[in-house]
């Protein structure tokens, strides 16, 4: 009886475990060819084994250490600027008492989550011209010399931190103001009663009640520190700032299907996920210890 409540809801998800399978699973099979000499004339089956030279080569290649650290630096800062921007700019909003203000506020920031980067690339790229860019226009015309956002390396690296902050932040801004709004309203009104003004509430209430959020949200971000992005960066950079913009998956890309370099840029990309992986299983670790968040 137990199994003909519960298999039309094995039927229900079989289509997912399917896609799954098939297009996430399987094509691991092809991971072989980190170890291989691949030639795609030769195919899996015959081409000649080298063992792990593809991931000594990792170390040996001029970029790629350039690469790991520009991965890790964006990254890094998108995470830890992803989680004071939408913390602080929650506190600010949950202090707004005009309702539909305050609602109206809450869309227009979290609209830009639902752009993909390849419509923002395009939007941003027109804006941030460094000849015709609006941007650029506005800071001529108060007499200062144009900026070039997207041609010097190191303006690129925070256009790129700032942009997916400013598409991002309104989503995580969603998470500390549920989190706000399930504190016990009695400790506002005993605090009150003691005298408390607004800030001291949110010094000694608000903050320490949504702290907990912010260390599950910022351990769990920290097993993507080498996930920096590859629509954003590969929809805003060019050849001027690859020195300081090439991250790890847009290498791979360049490597593997524009170079021809597939043991290489599959060696690389493996490289990646195992390290992924290992961060994430550490970071849900202090996740579980403490955060009390637990996934099983």
């Amino acid at each position: 009886m137990k199994w003909k409540r519960v298999y039309p809801l094995h039927l229900l998800v079989l289509p997912s475990v399917l896609i799954l399978i098939i297009f996430q699973y399987i094509p691991m099979g092809g991971l072989v060819i980190a170890f291989q000499d691949y030639k795609p004339w030769f195919g899996i089956a015959n081409s000649p084994w080298v063992g792990w030279d593809n991931f000594k080569f990792i170390f040996e290649y001029p970029d790629s250490k350039q690469v790991i650290w520009n991965t890790f630096i964006i990254a890094f800062s998108k995470i830890v600027a992803g989680l004071i921007v939408p913390f602080t700019f929650a506190l600010l909003l949950n202090e707004i008492r005009v309702m539909f203000f305050k609602r109206t506020v809450q869309t227009i920031v979290y609209l830009p989550h639902f752009l993909s980067w390849v419509i923002l690339g395009g939007i941003l790229t027109d804006i941030l011209s460094i000849n015709s860019g609006l941007a650029n226009q506005f800071i001529t015309a108060l007499g200062f010399e144009a900026i070039p956002f997207l041609q010097n390396g190191d303006w690129f690296r925070t256009t790129i931190i700032v942009s997916d902050i400013w598409k991002e932040f309104g989503f995580s801004t969603i998470v500390y103001l549920a989190a706000i709004t399930s504190i016990n309203p009695e400790l506002y009104e005993a605090a009150t009663s003691d005298g408390a003004n607004r800030w001291q509430q949110v010094l000694h209430i608000t903050i320490p009640s949504i702290v907990p959020i912010a260390v599950l949200l910022g351990a769990l971000s920290l097993g993507n520190i080498l996930n920096a992005g590859f629509d954003q960066v590969f929809n805003l950079y060019n050849p001027l700032v690859y020195s300081k913009g090439d991250i790890i998956d847009t290498f791979v890309y360049r490597q593997g299907i524009l170079g021809s370099q597939f043991s290489f840029s599959t060696a690389f990309g493996l490289f990646k996920s195992v390290i992924s992986t290992i961060l994430l299983v550490i970071f849900y670790r202090l996740a579980y210890k403490y955060a009390d968040y637990r996934i099983f």
